[in-house]
């Protein structure tokens, strides 16, 4: 298509169609949700072949893909996959492991929850997988690997020669022969030992050599690290870095630099926390590096804007390289200005050209070589605006929803109440919006996983603090709320057109 000045500009993609894939974990009408069963945390692999999410309780389930044979897929998963349609990924449950466990504090008297903040692939290596999974103090570095099982196929002894205690003077084999068997040379009559280990003429016939088989495998998981006693604040972001060989973790005030190969050291890279606490305007909310540049990363704050860093400028990097803000227009500022300001997740794009990052009210889309503004704006849930001071009452304004980029970067999606989540194309003259509810698929198949363990009493009473304020109802043009359900965290598949997102303890797949 050519433009007014001659030059070529591309058309816009068309609109993608959304079709349910599956769910994971779908609760049944009426049955009541455990706390430590809701998910939160998900991410797909750089393959995008397996996907992990952690719950409140501490655990990490992991799913496989199975319509692709590379993968391991077994002939009964690949015979599942309906081609008649578009092809889409298809996924099966493959573990969980516990990740963590409640912690207390003694010397700060404070409790410290099991539940899994953010998980992250490492790169592969010779079949097994690589993960860091993190709760509010404790990163921990994970191997699953597929083992095989070793039997015992054949004993030494001929099965058709083997006698019972009863019956030892029917043995073929001559007493002597016996004796020498049992106490590894023969004996005389005035039981002396004597030290001849030279076997009979001719050898033992009924000897066989044990032979071990591997029919069988199974899955091991083991923490090989744990990365502890290094942040004084809660964490809320760990990123790996392209290197393959270091990560970040972040929390309110410092950003720490680790190396995947020794637990006991990391530096502090970052740190905000003003010499006086009463002076602290503003805390980091989260941390990401470039996908293909490991001396960069960006980091957002408390006060909506990002940071670029460049790790070879200092060894503290003080003072960013670039800085992203939108600035308010004057008169607009209000009581809830700078609550909805706030950022809750940044991603890079796939190919670090761009920065999404997801406020409480819109998206905004960031180029890294443009400071001015964002590129562009996207409205999530302007329609709950005058509900504000509701949303401030029951706490809901401080939710902290997700975000995430198409692996081709023409589109990008994020988690609304009501279990919404919705999809925005972000290229020049693209219009596209879509909004699905993820929990409302007549058409579904649900995949059951395998029963959980059961909790301790203790951890199944705790319950989210929530305050007054009205929670569900319609406003002015017709639009539906529901404060009590919400989609916080999804994730893209990196290559395919496939979202995983999550609403209380289920796990939906959408495809499109």
């Amino acid at each position: 298509m050519n433009g007014g000045d001659g030059k070529n500009v591309a058309a816009a993609p068309a609109a993608l169609d959304w079709k349910f894939s599956q769910v994971f974990g779908e609760r049944t009408a009426g049955e009541e949700v455990q706390e430590v069963d809701i998910i939160s945390a998900i991410e797909f692999d750089r393959s995008g072949d397996h996907l992990a999410t952690g719950d409140r309780g501490g655990r990490v389930v992991l799913f496989e893909r199975t319509d692709k044979k590379e993968n391991g897929g077994s002939r009964r998963d690949l015979e599942k996959v309906d081609h008649s349609t578009s092809r889409h990924p298809e996924f099966r449950y493959k573990t969980e492991f516990q990740s963590h466990e409640p912690e207390f504090d003694y010397l700060k008297s404070l409790e410290i929850e099991e539940k899994i903040n953010k998980i992250r692939w490492c790169q592969t290596a010779n079949g097994a997988l690589f993960l860091l999974s993190t709760n509010d103090k404790t990163i921990k570095f994970w191997k699953v690997q597929e083992k095989k099982i070793k039997k015992v196929a054949s004993m030494n002894m001929d099965p058709s020669k083997a006698v019972g205690k009863n019956n030892i003077g029917n043995s073929s084999v001559s007493s002597n022969t016996s004796s020498h068997l049992a106490n590894g040379g023969y004996k005389d009559k005035s039981s002396n030992l004597i030290n001849d280990f030279k076997f009979p003429p001719g050898g033992i016939p009924s000897l066989r050599l044990p032979v071990v088989t591997y029919n069988e495998t199974s899955l091991a998981t083991k923490c090989r690290r744990v990365y502890a006693h290094a942040h004084d604040y809660h964490i809320n972001s760990i990123a790996t870095n392209s290197d393959g060989e270091t990560f970040i973790s972040a929390d309110d005030l410092r950003i720490n630099l680790w190396n995947l190969e020794i637990s006991n050291q990391s530096f502090n890279i970052v740190d905000v926390k003003p010499a006086n606490m009463e002076d602290l305007t503003e805390v980091i909310t989260c941390a990401e590096f470039h996908p293909t540049h490991c001396s960069t990363l960006a980091y957002s704050s408390s006060k909506g804007s990002i940071r670029l860093i460049d790790l070879r400028q200092s060894a503290l990097c003080d003072t960013h390289s670039k800085l992203f803000v939108e600035h308010e227009a004057p008169g607009s500022k209000s009581f809830f200005t700078e609550i909805i300001a706030s950022t809750s997740d940044i991603k890079f794009g796939r190919d670090g050209r761009y920065i999404l990052s997801r406020d409480y009210m819109t998206l905004k889309l960031w180029d890294i070589n443009m400071d001015s503004g964002p590129v562009s704006t996207f409205q999530v849930h302007e329609h709950l605006r005058p509900k504000l001071c509701d949303l401030y009452e029951n706490d809901s304004i401080f939710d902290k929803f997700e975000c995430c980029l198409s692996g081709d970067g023409q589109r990008v999606a994020t988690g609304s109440y009501s279990n919404l989540f919705r999809v925005f194309g972000c290229d020049p003259g693209s219009n596209e919006s879509a909004t699905l509810e993820a929990t409302r698929n007549p058409m579904r198949r649900q995949v059951q996983t395998p029963s959980r363990p059961m909790r301790s009493l203790s951890s199944l009473t705790r319950a989210v603090r929530r305050g007054g304020g009205e929670s569900t109802g319609t406003d002015a043009n017709g639009n539906s709320f529901d404060f009590t359900t919400k989609l916080l965290h999804l994730s893209w598949h990196p290559s395919e057109n496939s979202i995983a997102c999550a609403a209380a303890n289920s796990l939906y797949m959408y495809y499109a």
